[in-house]
């Protein structure tokens, strides 16, 4: 009896060895869950780190107008003339008519 494997066995043992690392390395080259996923998944990653900053500069900026609103009434007031269109009790308004609607209206029909 003969310690080992001989020279045929190994080399049957190189061939098995090479076919199952050209197979492994066709899986990880040629199909989709291989290269082309890992790419595509640090893509998505580094897409969802860009949104998640824009979102982390948005609520910053949100936080400092809730502060600001919590704080000051002038902040309030403002937003209100704003958003809502209030008027100030010591305020003035203004409607400014563009020239075009003045002509619509001096040749609408009279009832």
């Amino acid at each position: 009896m003969t310690k080992g494997f001989g020279l045929l066995e190994m080399r049957w043992i190189m061939l098995v060895l090479a076919i199952a690392g050209l197979a492994m390395q066709g899986q990880l080259w040629l199909f989709d869950s291989g290269v082309s996923k890992s790419r595509d998944l640090h893509n998505a990653v580094l897409e969802q780190s860009r949104e998640n900053e824009d979102l982390r500069n948005r609520n910053a900026a949100l936080e400092a107008e809730v502060v600001n609103l919590k704080k000051g009434k002038s902040a309030a007031e403002e937003r209100a003339r704003t958003d809502l269109g209030m008027i100030g009790r010591s305020e003035t308004f203004y409607q400014v008519v563009p020239a075009g609607r003045d002509r619509l209206l001096a040749h609408a029909p009279r009832n």
